[in-house]
């Protein structure tokens, strides 16, 4: 790292760019008493204080006490997890005054109407504005998932973030989405495997996202939306208490497509899988696909399953790992 793009970080940071030009000195040059810093950087040496006791506030450097005070970089870890809440708890309190301006202005200044419950999003700031929504979500986000996709295909790297960071996602997702080998393998497995809680229907009502409860964004869920890529942003309202109502009515009649703890330890990860993908209602072509194997290996698979489970038949199959916490 060079160091402009240190002093950038510093500066991100929220550390002062005088004290950044110190310690970025000192680290370079290494300890050093106040009157070499105030003859190298050509300052004053109450400058040189102020600057170093800024530092040493920040935790990122320490003074030796003697007759020069020498000051020399300690090992930054704490003092710039110190900085970054601060800066976190500025940001936060931005935030704040932005939403209230916000709310002033639509109370004040804009006569609300019932209109601005619903706002139409056109085709090119759809993708954009889903990433701000859901990077900001903070707390749950719910989700119906089907095709076809206005954003690019891919890992979903928000919702992992958002996972590791203790956001909850329920997503019910249309079988035809699970059927796609790509998007399965790159979308929706790790996104389960993250923590994400998935369940799989024949198909859902609409292409529907909730996030914490207060903005709904809704579009088409078939073909159709090829021909409209507008979607609706609903805040909170009666309808917005629709869509939420339909969503869990949908959630639990949905069936779970990942699995729970009581597997035996003897599964095998390809059995896990195929338990799974079963549960899902994918064929045993769209299986053998997305698992890469030939459907007589599958054949053999799921018949070592239903003989371990002492059942006859695939449904048998699937509702002993539902009454076994299998799925």
């Amino acid at each position: 790292m060079t160091d402009d793009q240190l002093t950038t970080h510093l500066h991100t940071l929220g550390l002062d760019p005088g004290a950044v030009e110190v310690y970025v000195w000192l680290l370079a040059a290494g300890p050093a008493g106040h009157e070499r810093l105030a003859t190298a950087l050509d300052l004053s040496p109450d400058m040189v204080r102020k600057r170093l006791t800024t530092l040493y506030q920040a935790g990122l450097v320490t003074t030796t006490g003697s007759e020069d005070d020498t000051a020399s970089p300690v090992e930054p870890t704490a003092g710039l997890q110190r900085l970054a809440r601060t800066r976190e708890a500025e940001l936060r309190a931005a935030e704040v005054a932005a939403v209230n301006a916000y709310r002033s202005f639509k109370r004040e200044v804009w006569q609300h109407s019932p209109d601005d419950i619903v706002e139409v999003i056109t085709a090119p700031h759809v993708a954009e504005r889903v990433e701000l929504e859901e990077s900001t979500a903070s707390s749950e986000v719910l989700r119906f998932d089907s095709p076809p996709y206005s954003t690019p295909s891919g890992p979903n790297d928000v919702e992992v973030a958002n996972l590791r960071r203790g956001v909850t996602y329920r997503v019910v997702y249309a079988r035809a989405a699970v059927r796609q080998p790509d998007y399965y393998s790159s979308n929706i497995q790790p996104c389960i495997a993250a923590g994400e809680q998935a369940r799989v229907l024949p198909t859902v009502p609409v292409k529907l996202t909730i996030y914490d409860g207060k903005l709904a964004m809704v579009s088409l869920s078939d073909t159709g939306a090829d021909l409209n890529r507008s979607m609706l942003l609903v805040r909170q309202s009666s309808l917005l208490d629709a869509l939420y109502g339909l969503f869990e009515t949908s959630w639990r009649a949905a069936l779970p497509m990942h699995l729970g703890t009581k597997e035996p330890s003897t599964l095998r990860p390809i059995e896990r899988r195929i338990i799974e993908l079963l549960a899902s209602g994918i064929t045993d072509a769209g299986i053998a696909e997305l698992l890469g194997i030939s459907r007589r290996t599958l054949s053999r698979h799921v018949e070592s399953l239903t003989t371990r489970a002492g059942v006859v038949s695939r449904f048998q199959l699937a509702v002993y790992a539902c009454r076994n916490g299998w799925i």
